[in-house]
């Protein structure tokens, strides 16, 4: 029988850094309090919560950098919202974001959960961080609790 791994929800002694984009505060605010919530309620104490705010989604990866290279934390959570525009900014900018934190994960080797939206409007973003299609930033939350988990179990 091959040995498996899994990472379990139980947050008790586990670090988490938190990068937050404050554009489209309305919807990012939301998915904070969603992951800060969801971390808690896993039994990360709030002194083991790290948020960093920056400008926007663009600047994610360098927060995300400071937080993978401070030795500090087991997991990293990216929140932000990209709405689209008149233009193809919005899927530049996504792509981009996605790119460079897969990226850091792998070469960290540290969970790096991508609770980024990407929406057409900022109704559909609302949607995703608290009403109808309950909260992104609380999933990535998880995401980033569960591989943490993995992590420790394989260590």
């Amino acid at each position: 029988m091959p040995k498996v791994y899994e990472g379990k929800l139980a947050g008790q002694g586990l670090r988490f850094g938190v990068a937050v984009s404050r554009f489209n505060s309305v919807v990012t605010d939301r998915l904070l309090a969603g992951a800060v919530a969801a971390l808690r309620e896993q039994g990360v104490a709030d002194e083991d919560i790290e948020v960093l705010h920056v400008p926007g989604a663009f600047e994610l990866p360098f927060a995300a950098q400071l937080l993978a290279t401070s030795g500090k934390i087991d997991g990293i959570i990216c929140l932000g919202a990209i709405i689209k525009g008149e233009t193809i900014h919005n899927e530049v900018l996504a792509t981009g974001v996605v790119a460079t934190l897969s990226q850091m994960s792998v070469q960290h080797a540290l969970p790096v959960a991508f609770g980024v939206l990407t929406t057409d409007t900022v109704e559909q973003a609302l949607a995703r961080a608290g009403a109808k299609g309950g909260n992104k930033g609380a999933e990535a939350a998880l995401c980033a609790l569960e591989l943490a988990g993995l992590k420790r179990a394989r260590a």
